[in-house]
């Protein structure tokens, strides 16, 4: 073991606890009763160091190496990718602060998009990167949204993103106005146009139903949005949220007791009603599993701790939203009431539940 962990980089500590945890586990003892690891178990080490030092945490990591849908190769190419994105981030943040280091030195006036552009100015290039880590199709979500397709061949995915949820057997044409996001559709993904909701470059009813994915409170144009999807679509499938509801941010603890800004956010969206009204839509109420795989925003309302890792967050529009200070104060508060027990005394209707209705609703036309 000692060999090992002088190899990776490690204390023998941290591979006995990784041991513990289950998470690497040697699968041979040497003749003296000393772990001994055999080739695989230093591939599933290296996989499992790899995403720790990308700032993962250990139970997103342990999600991660136990998927069954990923081999290895599979895992250095999303490793390959993590890497790249957060190199090119940097480059590109360097590349900024350089543009306004010479600028501020000859005198010049930095404008406030200037400033910002050291972060990162579309809501989408600050949190896309981290989208194929935590967003996945979540089966259970997946098959409400497909059986909702009913029997159609011809699928328009509108606000596509990286492309969860898309049906792989049916004929998908993809809309998505982000280049960050275009960029990480993965290879043999369905063919992905660049335009927006609100402008969709299609002839009247040229798909069998068009389909959107939590994606309508990014839309600038709500409404609007969905109405060019009626126009193009002979049907329409949408996954959005419900805020007609008298007290709906304290449906879950996260808005209720540590983020109420998240009000705000969504302070302007439309109605659920105005929502169905513009397409002729009926609702169904989505539950979202205590393990649900697609990491949105009431994803890990069952698992607490996954709210304290940054790179979770960083897959979630809402914190960009809201804005740094009250991110860091929800993060802060949430970390002391799990410390305290707080969080677990007031929280403890949630143990014994396997799924949970905070507000996802389908809107079926």
């Amino acid at each position: 073991m000692g060999h090992v962990a002088e190899l990776a980089g490690v204390s023998v500590r941290t591979l006995h606890h990784y041991d513990e945890i289950r998470l690497v586990r040697p699968s041979a003892r040497t003749e003296a009763g000393y772990r001994a690891y055999s080739a695989g178990d230093v591939e599933r080490l290296r996989e499992v160091l790899a995403y720790r030092r990308l700032g993962f945490g250990l139970r997103e990591v342990a999600e991660l190496v136990d998927d069954p849908s990923t081999d290895t190769v599979a895992h250095l190419r999303r490793l390959r990718g993590l890497v790249l994105e957060r190199r090119d981030r940097a480059d590109a943040m360097v590349a900024a602060i350089d543009r306004e280091l010479e600028a501020r030195a000859k005198g010049l006036k930095v404008t406030p998009e200037e400033q910002l552009e050291v972060l990162g100015a579309r809501l989408y290039d600050a949190i896309g990167g981290a989208y194929t880590a935590t967003r996945r199709t979540e089966p259970q979500i997946a098959a409400q949204i497909w059986g909702a397709l009913g029997d159609a061949r011809t699928v328009l995915n509108v606000g596509a993103g990286t492309g969860s949820y898309e049906p792989l057997d049916r004929d998908v044409t993809a809309v998505e106005p982000s280049a960050v996001m275009r960029a990480q559709r993965p290879a043999g993904s369905a063919p992905c146009v660049a335009a927006a909701a609100e402008s969709l470059p299609f002839a009247d009813q040229s798909f069998d139903v068009a389909m959107a994915v939590s994606t309508v409170h990014h839309w600038g144009d709500p409404l609007a949005g969905l109405r060019g999807m009626r126009r193009v679509g002979r049907r329409v499938v949408v996954l959005t949220f419900d805020t007609d509801e008298p007290g709906w941010q304290d449906r879950f603890w996260l808005t209720r007791d540590y983020l109420p800004e998240f009000a705000a956010v969504l302070a302007e969206f439309p109605s659920l009603a105005g929502m169905a009204e513009a397409i002729g839509a009926r609702a169904e109420p989505v539950p979202i599993p205590w393990d649900c795989a697609d990491g949105l925003f009431e994803a890990y309302w069952r698992r607490p701790e996954a709210y304290l890792e940054d790179h979770v967050r960083r897959a979630m529009s809402v914190w960009t939203k809201v804005g740094p200070e009250a991110e860091q104060r929800a993060v802060r508060s949430l970390g002391e009431d799990l410390e305290s027990g707080r969080w677990a005394e007031r929280n403890s209707d949630l143990a014994d539940l396997d799924a949970a209705d905070l507000g996802l609703r389908l809107l079926i036309a």
